[in-house]
């Protein structure tokens, strides 16, 4: 018996006993399916009769598209012509042609079967389709201007514009032509519609804070019924993702009450919602995230982004150990979990923990890339780690084809500075390959204040001005170096700088979340209903301090950037009144967080160590550059802050 060769996957196929559906049929469903090569082989090797039908040619022209095969699409183009489908006889065949040319880049071709249309003769619905495969063609190619060019002539040709157009458009859009497309949308009734507010929602995410606040007005005007999951993640994102996370949490809540229309989160959602409570050291409603996370999402841990978000949270809000464990946790990680468990331990001062994690991210074949090195450089600084992190800024390039950028350099500045090196900070600047920015020049205005240098300080803020003006910080960093070296004059100079210019300093205040509800300090705050039980006893404990031998002695000493020049209230200070709150109103032996938006000044950084022991407490407290962890009379900072 003669050997027989096997059948091709398309003659199985065509032959299977079961499957009755026309020859036409057949290529399409193959098409469906995503089996392409059978799809064109059976179009090329079948034995059709009669030739091939118009129905399989539209299939035939996606296969090849999906394929990248230019030339086949042009092939059954140049087919389609020759039997008089086209220009305008199949709109199917019509609409295949255009988008796979303009998916595969042969925009001149999709321009020129356009032109090509009888655009009298043609149905308006096959035009449309016309028009929005070469309009969507020009955007994934990021060709704005040739959309707006298409779209002109679409309307100029009294053809309607659909969601499918504007789902095109306006991601293509200039930022300042995005409201001139809404406009449209909305007098064709179409803004509403969940797709195309989805749409603009996302794009105007992308335009920061104020295009977060257009984003909102989007998602408010959408009815309640039409706004889908994706509406409610798109307008968290664009909050998440500007800064503006006090707003997240709010629409957080909106989602999950009645507004949220049912909705239940996912985990898109989730991520920004703890990207804002990292932000913000919202603890609270980070654990309920995390409780929802582990009772609703099985199988979490196999989310990458949903664990770093969790661990990122953690670690920013003093939760370490749980953020190991996640990390331990995970069986498969990211760089980016890498990074938010390094700059978690560099954060709380933990430097070499944070550098050994890093050789053994290194180890295991991960390659750092520039965000893991910052926060490897900023661990080496905040620990006081000088040998270290001068070796990794050295290799960075060498070891790992990493260059420098501004805040690697504004690490190094701050790491070198703190040291007391301020010559070699001032050297490292001087040799940069680009322009220092105000956060470089802070850095070294940061250690000035730390080790008393007005000569070289007054050389930082005078760049710090010109880059900067408004940031009203560095006045009040100058200030304070002059206070702490005795120059009044300066103290003066500056505070008329303010003046003249309308700057106020930022009012300092501090929050301890305590059974559910968040309770908010400033200085010399009497707002609070237990204000009287609270400062009775922040007078009692500073004079216990007073009272202990030597237990301020180097108070005076330390770097907090924050404290006010000749501060009438010092001993009223926003995280003093969170810390008595939470002694009056937490069990005995419990840790207590405090949340501070400002750095902590030198003379509660003293008190709180010496509270700490007193106490028997440990005091968590979180301010705008890391964590101190004041227990047993010291403070995790070693004074280096």
């Amino acid at each position: 018996m003669m050997a027989t060769e096997p059948p091709t996957p398309a003659a199985a196929f065509a032959r299977d006993a079961n499957f009755t559906e026309p020859w036409s049929a057949r290529v399409r469903t193959l098409t469906r399916l995503g089996r392409h090569r059978e799809a064109l082989a059976l179009l090329r090797h079948g034995d059709p009769s009669p030739p091939p039908h118009a129905l399989a040619l539209p299939s035939a022209v996606i296969s090849c598209a999906a394929l990248s095969l230019s030339s086949g699409v042009s092939q059954i183009h140049a087919l389609a012509a020759k039997r008089g489908l086209l220009p305008a006889a199949d709109a199917y065949l019509l609409s295949a042609l255009l988008t796979s040319y303009s998916r595969l880049g042969r925009l001149p071709l999709a321009h020129q079967l356009l032109d090509e249309m009888p655009l009298e003769s043609t149905p308006q619905t096959t035009l449309r389709t016309a028009f929005n495969s070469v309009i969507s063609g020009c955007a994934l190619h990021a060709l704005p201007a040739a959309c707006f060019t298409v779209f002109r002539r679409m309307r100029a040709a009294s053809v309607r514009f659909d969601a499918v157009t504007l789902l095109a458009l306006v991601p293509a859009a200039p930022r300042s032509a995005v409201p001139q497309v809404r406009a449209l949308a909305a007098r064709a009734g179409l803004a509403s519609e969940t797709s195309v507010a989805n749409c603009l929602i996302s794009t105007y995410a992308r335009g920061g804070a104020a295009g977060a606040a257009l984003a909102r007005r989007v998602f408010d005007e959408m009815p309640l019924a039409s706004r889908d999951l994706v509406s409610w993640n798109a307008v968290l994102s664009a909050h998440a993702q500007n800064g503006l996370a006090v707003d997240a949490l709010k629409l957080y809540r909106r989602m999950r009450g009645p507004d949220g229309g049912g909705v239940e989160p996912d985990a898109v959602t989730l991520v920004g919602v703890l990207s804002s409570c990292a932000h913000l050291g919202a603890r609270g409603v980070g654990f309920d995230v995390e409780r929802y996370v582990r009772e609703r999402l099985l199988g979490f841990r196999t989310n990458v982004q949903l664990c770093n978000a969790l661990i990122n949270f953690h670690a920013r809000c003093g939760s370490l150990p749980r953020a190991q464990k996640l990390f331990n946790e995970m069986p498969r990680r990211s760089i980016v979990s890498w990074t938010a468990l390094i700059t978690g331990y560099g954060i709380h001062g933990h430097g070499d923990v944070a550098v050994s994690l890093f050789e053994r991210m290194v180890s295991e074949g991960i390659r750092p890339d520039n965000v893991v090195m910052v926060g490897l450089l900023s661990a080496c600084s905040h620990a006081g780690m000088y040998d270290e992190g001068r070796r990794y800024f050295s290799i960075m390039e060498s070891a790992y084809k990493l260059r420098p950028t501004l805040e690697h350099y504004t690490c190094m500045v701050d790491l070198l500075g703190r040291a007391g090196r301020l010559g070699e900070a001032r050297e490292l600047i001087s040799s940069m390959p680009m322009a220092a920015d105000g956060a470089v020049w802070g850095a070294l205005l940061g250690a000035c204040k730390i080790h008393k240098n007005a000569e070289v300080g007054e050389e930082a803020f005078q760049q710090i001005v010109e880059l900067e003006p408004s940031n009203v910080g560095y006045y009040v960093l100058m200030s304070n170096i002059y206070t702490d070296t005795g120059q009044l004059d300066g103290v003066a100079r500056v505070r008329a700088m303010m003046r003249e210019r309308g700057l106020k300093k930022e009012p300092g205040c501090s929050y301890v979340e305590h059974k559910g509800r968040v309770h908010l300090f400033m200085a010399d705050d009497h707002s609070h209903p237990q204000a009287k039980r609270i400062y009775e006893l922040v007078i009692r404990l500073e004079q216990m301090v007073k009272e202990k031998p030597g237990a301020r002695e180097s108070g005076a000493a330390e770097g907090g950037a924050e404290k006010a020049a000749a501060q009438p209230l010092v001993g009223f200070h926003s995280e003093k009144l969170a810390v008595a709150f939470g002694l009056l109103n937490t069990e005995a032996g419990s840790a207590i967080v405090v949340i501070n938006n400002l750095r902590v000044c030198g003379d509660c950084h003293s008190l709180l160590k010496v509270v700490s022991g007193i106490a028997n407490r440990a005091f968590l407290v979180r301010d705008a550059s890391r964590f101190h962890r004041f227990e047993a009379g010291v403070c995790s900072c070693k004074d280096y802050w």
